[in-house]
């Protein structure tokens, strides 16, 4: 495959993965383990899936606690390659810093941000997406890209395409005409039967120096801010913590999207962002077909009777589950949870509970 000389690719390697509890902790968060059994990382792989796009063009931003492990997974990184937040300040602040840092090295430089906890399974598919986005955001655009529904999920934004925007070389871009927060059963039906939408899977690529130029628009002080720590690493500690904790969605995309600067390319590349222990099951359902009931971890030490769902058997213990549907059960060394598969996004009120009870050690 090819690289593009001018093409970054910044992965964005935060999140505490909450819906994951308690295999995806804040020590040790989703991206770093293989849920899928592909025998990789979540990180691992999507910095394989981008190497053959940016060749060792390549940064992860992460949190401070995470650099190492990071490092780790990914010791063929350049040392400066991976940049550590003090503290969580949410998607801009990161990908708004790798922008800076990559303005100074280059001005022409396209960056391409891309999560380190999505899962996409047609590689090619993905690798051709990309290309067109570069096109485009050669041209001055933000770009998204925008991944074909295949079921009218309540869980994601949405992005609603607009008219055909014919440049050679990206002939499937189109121009976005706004983007949808996430929607209530009825409303995601009819997004997609209309056919005008697409999911927002959080993937945005643009010049270094024009991403910075739009946000300067509606976050002058927070760009100001950005370009000094990228000129200054020593500042990072006192003047990270005074940054807003803002999504790139509502810094940028939103606001640029209404001003028309936004373009899509629409593609289909088997995506999901694993949200939660049902979107985990679904994948490996799709990987090699359907057991009744699927086990993660442990397997030698699962006894499942008439049951279906999903098992982790972390710790060490035997565990059995006797006439249970769509059930959810993961056991750890130091907490176990049951559920079902319909309530696996309310996973995350668990760790808001023991946040509140002062238990971060468990969280």
């Amino acid at each position: 495959m090819t690289t593009m000389d001018d093409f970054w690719a910044v992965i964005p390697a935060g999140g505490a993965g909450t819906r994951l509890w308690p295999l995806s902790r804040r020590t040790s968060p989703k991206f770093l383990h293989d849920l899928t059994g592909s025998g990789q990382s979540l990180l691992r792989a999507t910095w394989e899936r981008l190497s053959g796009l940016a060749g060792d063009r390549i940064m992860v931003v992460t949190g401070q606690p995470h650099a190492d492990a990071v490092r780790a997974q990914l010791p063929m990184l350049h040392l400066d390659a991976v940049v550590a937040e003090p503290s969580p300040r949410d998607s801009m602040p990161a990908i708004g810093l790798a922008a800076a840092i990559l303005e100074r090295r280059d001005p022409e430089a396209v960056l391409g941000s891309f999560a380190a906890d999505h899962v996409i399974t047609e590689v090619d598919a993905f690798a051709s997406a990309v290309r067109e986005a570069v096109v485009l955001a050669r041209q001055g655009d933000l770009v998204t890209i925008g991944v074909e529904p295949t079921h009218a999920a309540t869980g994601f934004g949405y992005i609603r395409e607009g008219e055909p925007l014919g440049v050679a070389g990206a002939e499937s871009g189109r121009r976005v005409r706004e983007f949808v927060e996430k929607p209530d059963a009825a409303t995601a039906q009819q997004y997609v039967d209309s056919g005008e939408f697409r999911w927002n899977a959080g993937m945005f690529v643009v010049g270094a120096t024009t991403l910075l130029e739009l946000l300067a628009e509606t976050h002058p002080d927070l760009t100001a801010n950005l370009r000094i720590i990228a000129s200054d690493p020593r500042r990072m500690h006192d003047l990270w913590p005074t940054l807003p904790k803002v999504a790139i969605d509502h810094a940028v995309a939103e606001p640029a999207a209404a001003a028309g600067r936004v373009a899509m390319v629409p593609a289909s590349f088997g995506w999901n962002d694993i949200g939660d222990f049902a979107s985990l099951a679904t994948i490996l359902a799709e990987a090699d077909g359907a057991p009744p009931l699927r086990v993660i971890a442990g397997e030698d030490d699962v006894v499942a009777i008439d049951s279906t769902g999903l098992v982790a058997a972390d710790s060490g213990r035997t565990v059995a589950v006797v006439g249970l549907d769509d059930i959810v059960v993961i056991d750890t060394a130091d907490a176990l949870l049951v559920t079902t598969m319909a309530r696996s996004q309310d996973v995350k009120k668990v760790v808001e509970e023991l946040q509140q009870r002062g238990r971060t050690d468990l969280t």
